[in-house]
């Protein structure tokens, strides 16, 4: 049974930056959930920022990866650099993936961290660009296969085929 890392506000944990969750209530997540395939995670609060806490933003859009490289930095928008806790909760995922064999996340879109196909452009004006967050980024470096929520269809298919692959149907 293929275990799934799954951003924890997806869970209804209040855990985002304005204290809230996002509660994905959909049933293949639920029945997921009931066979304790899911490993709720959250690596803002892993890299130890609080709860409410300041939006932030990857600076120019870079994405996850250029953090990841040292060549972008993680900022709120009074320019208070939180890249270390980003890296931080990143490399936590990781650990949490690898110690408990999770080769697929299911994580929130969008996020400076989870997002694994945009994140906001740096500029809090509420616009996107293409690109990962730092832990998506970082979890995919690793062999995680990483999809948002909005494709929890397709991430339903790939673990189906992770375990037929592994004769575990």
């Amino acid at each position: 049974m293929e275990r799934i890392l799954v951003s924890a506000c997806l869970m209804g944990r209040a855990v985002r930056f304005d204290g809230r969750a996002k509660r994905l209530d959909d049933a293949l997540l639920a029945r997921w959930r009931d066979e304790g395939r899911l490993v709720p995670f959250c690596p803002e609060m892993e890299g130890g920022l609080p709860v409410p806490r300041p939006p932030a933003e990857i600076e120019g859009g870079a994405g996850g990866a250029a953090v990841l490289a040292g060549q972008a930095r993680v900022l709120t928008p009074a320019g208070a650099d939180v890249t270390a806790n980003f890296l931080a909760g990143a490399h936590a995922a990781l650990a949490v993936a690898r110690s408990m064999g999770v080769r697929v996340a299911l994580l929130k879109e969008g996020s400076p961290s989870c997002g694994s196909l945009r994140v906001h452009d740096g500029t809090f004006r509420g616009r996107v660009a293409p690109g990962a967050g730092v832990t998506a980024a970082l979890l995919e470096a690793g062999g995680v296969r990483v999809f948002g929520e909005d494709r929890l269809a397709e991430a339903a298919a790939h673990v189906a085929g992770l375990e037929e692959a592994a004769g575990t149907v």
